[in-house]
């Protein structure tokens, strides 16, 4: 706080009738506007921080969904919702597509499951948890366009965002069908809505071509060419989960069944 100016004169007549003493004293002597400043100050301080502080997950997932919709993040708000419907089907997942050291660690927070990712991209500015994972061999980085690297079976539930709408139909053919190899009691498919504005995690310089965003009938024919068929029981108890938890999803999500 500013001082307002003092008389130089006004100063000299105080000095001269008061001994020096005493005009320390009332020098040292705190202005009561100061202390109630001091005051203010300081809850304004501790409101900010506690705001910022209760805020952050929040202000995190608008910051990576900022200019679309990210089915990956969209996974992460579904866990819940698919671990009522799987129960214990997801005791070994494998997660496929971008950002999946989020995804596969939250996933290794729950109690009895096991889980591992592929990323179909370069990992670009990760994290050390993120480092850890792909150290540990539980993340891995691979081209989806091609085999991937486990045995037939390897998973209970294998789910997949962010990564089929990159794909054309020419490279999905071989795609789709290691996916459902690799599991053996189910596979989850996120993808973008006909229209959807993606999240700026989709960049083009990343993904190598813009999102094919699809629509439900194109998906389900495309199932049914790939022999692979619709998990009707699995579909109907996420819709009814979903509804009572006032979960809506923002991509669409595709329950098939593994192959035989």
């Amino acid at each position: 706080m500013s001082r307002r100016p003092v008389n130089p004169a006004r100063r000299l007549a105080d000095t001269a009738s008061i001994p020096f003493g005493g005009t320390l004293q009332s020098k040292s002597r705190p202005s009561p506007l100061l202390a109630i400043g001091l005051v203010l100050l300081g809850a304004i301080l501790l409101i900010a921080y506690s705001y910022s502080g209760g805020r952050r997950g929040d202000i995190d997932v608008v910051s990576k969904l900022q200019g679309g919709v990210s089915c990956t993040m969209e996974v992460q708000q579904a866990l819940p919702v698919l671990k009522k419907v799987y129960g214990d089907s997801m005791h070994k997942v494998l997660h496929v597509g971008p950002d999946t050291c989020s995804v596969v660690s939250k996933l290794l927070k729950e109690a009895d499951t096991e889980a591992w990712g592929v990323e179909p991209y370069e990992l670009d500015d990760v994290d050390n948890q993120c480092r850890t994972l792909v150290r540990r061999g539980i993340v891995r980085v691979a081209d989806i366009k091609f085999p991937l690297p486990y045995r037939a079976k390897s998973f209970s539930l294998v789910m997949v965002s962010d990564a089929l709408d990159y794909l054309s139909p020419r490279y999905l053919n071989k795609t789709l069908p290691e996916l459902a190899r690799v599991s053996s009691e189910g596979l989850v498919i996120f993808t973008g809505y006909p229209g959807q504005q993606r999240a700026k995690v989709a960049e083009l310089s990343k993904f190598g071509r813009p999102a094919k965003l699809r629509s439900s009938s194109w998906w389900i024919r495309y199932f049914l060419q790939t022999s692979l068929e619709d998990n009707e029981a699995a579909a109907k108890k996420f819709e009814h989960t979903s509804a009572k938890r006032s979960y809506k999803p923002a991509c669409q999500v595709f329950h098939l069944k593994s192959y035989r």
